[in-house]
């Protein structure tokens, strides 16, 4: 008998008049039968209403006329009371899952006011019905989702049943054993509380069973059986069903204070519209983003754009500083913009007493691994991530060594074992107070944030990135193969200090806590959280050639994409940081700062990318200029080749024979966009216009420096005469067509000519488009971000569904 809209209990009660009850439920019986309803009565009525059912039923068989009428109408009802008011000595049940977002007005409201303990899903309010049909002394079995476990939702029901009753056993079971993609558990329940009394929990993953549903070995793989007294659950924050855990682990979370006693922590803002206000700050020019400290110096300095925190991957330490938030005029707009209602805020959780405060932060959502990471003053917080700022700056470094050790994420899987990393959890973790006063803890905080941030800071994607370590740390001239193994170098150090000072603070904290037995200090080095290490950085089973084939091939992409960057004035081999990163900045910006550079910038910001030499400023041409520059003539082929060696070990294939300039103008043709692309998480600053997919013409416009004249200027000074190059070379090859050449030679000369013409085609219709934008001398506004600006070129631009989302006309 299912749960519906309506529940009706008797008021029943030892002294009532049974006749008067039954005039009662008649009196009900219409509205409960029009809900079709189930009818929920004392268990102590079973014997008077089995009595009375009886009785009635005499009556309508031998009573008079008016005593038969009353009582046929009377038996259905009594019947249903009497069938509900037994109780059992076992209840076995799947119950149906419903979250509450499921459920219709009627049943939140009933499921609110009657089971408040229960009410996030129909299947929880299943287990504390349960109880209500059962004897005194008795069990209750369900086979339900198992979020009723952990989940901060269901702590009160978690802690009645611990209360009140005693888990018996329980089999545990992973994604898919039930062949649907969430967990379940399979629970027996005493309706009765035995103190200190063992169950039986295990775990079964879906490799445990087999086709008939049968368990392979039961329980299944013993090591994973555990018996345990339920009791100890109430040792952890929330009473989550941990069995997993350690004796030793509970007993940290009842010795020790709570993290929350040091540190306040906090959810981010959640601004209802991030397209609306959140970039990534490469996006945005560099002079509307404000570094400040405080809500009033950010108000003051009239920026729009300021840093937030907003997870990201699972990076210990430091990083992850990617975004912008628009907090102009003291996020005046974020806190009084309404819904189209008018009827309440759109965004919420401000924070506004913690904002640009200094702090600790990790990514919410998680794929499993915890990492929190220093957070300096300036910042605001997205819901993506999380905050953490103690009461104490003492406490600080201390409290971030204890979140990156091996500690939490132990922890944290018996409070939650989600890939959600909520404040109330990390506020909850048992904190050991006298090591505060440890000097090591904090002075290996210190040199492990400096690791991290120099590692962070080593790449483009940093708004602190100054020069590639590639170019700097070649301060004599050398190969650049040799200056690559210098760097390799560098990295392997930083690795392996990052991963000595990680293991000697993961043996002090388990030291502390008394876990000798429990964790080992040991640190992998694949969660050594390092963009220059490889086991990091690219994960996996791959072996150790074939991460330092990519670590390779990866440095020589990340060479050329700094060298674009110093093409396009971005970056100067003479001065350190970005150097035109505003909107609308031109050449006499950068010669303003540098006025006799060692490698000028392009004019206009305008680099073709073309399959064959057809201008001597294209981006081939320019980086072998740029490699020159460097690291000077005497290794100038040596060099090239090692790039382009590079290049071919992942990047792109090899051709036999091809010349190393030719290989390099392959990759910038074919490849670099794509790198490019997902380098800068499909936000591009280099934009690339091209003609099409015979690549007739192609050319990266640098965002920063676009202007209304930009397309006219392409069309100019390279589509124009591109044109006409074009058709000289066609003329040439047609001439060249003559009867007296071999076949073999005619063949290929009318496999060029074919190419050559399709080509033709095509740049005229880039042409007559490109002309058409260019009339329209379209103006762009960085703050409006690369998704909306991107779009508004047609298909002119590569890959414009991969960056707007959206399929040119």
């Amino acid at each position: 008998m299912g749960v519906h809209q309506c529940w009706v209990r008797s008021e029943l009660s030892s002294n009532d008049n049974t006749y008067k009850a039954i005039v009662d439920l008649i009196e009900r019986f219409e509205d409960a039968k029009t809900f079709g309803s189930l009818i929920e009565v004392p268990n102590s009525f079973e014997t008077p209403l089995k009595s009375l059912l009886e009785e009635i039923s005499e009556l309508a068989d031998s009573g008079d006329t008016m005593q038969k009428t009353a009582a046929r109408q009377l038996i259905p009802i009594v019947q249903q009371a009497w069938v509900l008011a037994q109780r059992y000595d076992a209840v076995i049940a799947n119950p149906p899952y419903m979250g509450s977002k499921g459920m219709n007005k009627a049943l939140k409201s009933f499921a609110r006011n009657t089971y408040p303990n229960s009410k996030s899903d129909l299947f929880a309010i299943f287990i504390e019905h349960g109880f209500k049909l059962l004897n005194e002394y008795a069990f209750n079995a369900m086979v339900t989702m198992q979020s009723w476990m952990f989940l901060s939702s269901y702590k009160k029901m978690r802690e009645e049943l611990l209360r009140e009753r005693t888990i018996d056993n329980m089999v545990h079971m992973g994604n898919g054993v039930m062949k649907i993609a969430f967990g379940t558990s399979a629970t027996v329940f005493k309706t009765f509380h035995v103190a200190g009394m063992k169950g039986f929990f295990t775990y079964i993953e879906a490799g445990d069973i087999i086709d008939s549903g049968e368990p392979l070995e039961f329980p299944a793989k013993n090591d994973r059986l555990k018996v345990m007294a339920p009791d100890s659950f109430k040792k952890i924050p929330g009473s989550p069903v941990a069995y997993w855990t350690s004796s030793a682990i509970r007993e940290c979370f009842s010795k020790n204070p709570s993290f929350s006693k040091f540190s306040d922590t906090r959810i981010g803002l959640i601004t209802g519209d991030n397209d609306r206000y959140i970039r990534l700050w490469h996006e945005v020019s560099k002079d509307k983003v404000g570094f400040v400290s405080s809500r009033v110096e950010a108000e003051k300095s009239k920026k729009k754009w300021f840093p937030q925190s907003k997870g990201g991957d699972f990076r210990r330490w430091y990083g992850n500083n990617e975004s912008v938030l628009d907090w102009s005029n003291d996020g005046s707009e974020l806190q009084n913009r309404m819904h189209d209602s008018g009827t309440r805020t759109l965004a919420h959780n401000f924070n506004l007493d913690c904002i640009f405060k200094k702090g600790i932060t990790w990514t919410k959502i998680s794929s499993g691994k915890f990492g929190a990471r220093y957070q300096s003053e300036g910042f605001l917080f997205n819901d993506a991530s999380a905050n953490a700022f103690p009461i104490n700056d003492d406490y600080e470094l201390i409290l971030l060594a204890f979140l990156c050790s091996k500690l939490p994420e132990e922890m944290l899987k018996a409070m939650n074992p989600t890939i959600n990393f909520l404040p109330g959890n990390i506020g909850s973790l048992p904190v050991v107070k006298h090591l505060f006063s440890n000097h090591t803890l904090s002075g290996n905080s210190k040199n492990l944030i400096n690791l991290s941030k120099d590692d962070w800071d080593s790449f483009e994607t940093s708004w602190d990135f100054t020069i590639l370590p590639i170019v700097s740390r070649c301060g004599e001239i050398l190969p650049l193969s040799t200056c690559y193994e210098r760097v390799k170098f560098h990295w392997q150090e930083m690795i392996q200090e990052m991963q000595c000072l990680e293991e000697e603070n993961n043996r002090l904290f388990i030291d502390a806590y008394g876990l000798q037995n429990e964790l080992s200090s040991e640190v992998p080095l694949e969660e050594v959280t390092l963009t220059c290490n490889p086991r990091y950085r690219y994960g996996g089973k791959k072996n150790e050639e074939e991460l330092e084939t990519m670590l390779q091939c990866d440095s020589m992409e990340e060479l050329v994409s700094y060298a674009i960057g110093c093409m396009m004035g971005r970056y100067s081999l003479d001065k350190s940081g970005l150097i035109l990163a505003s909107q609308g900045e031109t050449i006499r910006d950068y010669l303003a700062q540098i006025p006799e550079p060692s490698f000028a910038p392009d004019k206009n910001a305008i680099i073709p990318l073309t399959d064959q030499e057809w201008f001597s400023d294209d981006a081939t041409n320019r980086f072998r200029d740029f490699v020159r520059t460097v690291w000077g003539e005497e290794h100038l082929q040596e060099n090239l080749d090692f790039v382009a060696e590079s290049l071919c070990l992942h990047a792109i294939k090899p051709k036999k024979g091809e010349a190393a300039l030719d290989t390099i103008r392959r990759y910038l043709s074919t490849q670099f966009y794509k790198d490019h692309l997902r380098t800068y998480k499909k936000r591009p600053i280099y934009w690339l216009f091209s003609s099409g997919k015979q690549k007739a013409f192609e050319c990266l416009v640098y965002l920063h420096r676009y202007n209304e004249s930009t397309l006219a200027e392409m069309r100019t000074d390279y589509v124009i005469p591109l044109t006409e190059k074009l058709a000289s070379y066609v003329e040439k090859l047609e001439q060249d067509k003559e009867p007296s050449a071999s076949a073999a030679e005619a063949k290929r000369i009318e496999k060029e000519l074919s190419k050559l013409y399709k080509q033709q085609a095509e740049l005229n219709a880039f042409d007559e488009k490109l002309r058409h934008y260019a009339d329209q001398r379209i103006s762009l506004d960085l703050d409006d971000g690369v998704k909306v600006n991107y779009g508004k070129f047609g298909d002119l631009l590569a890959e414009v569904k991969d960056v707007t989302g959206v399929k040119p006309k």
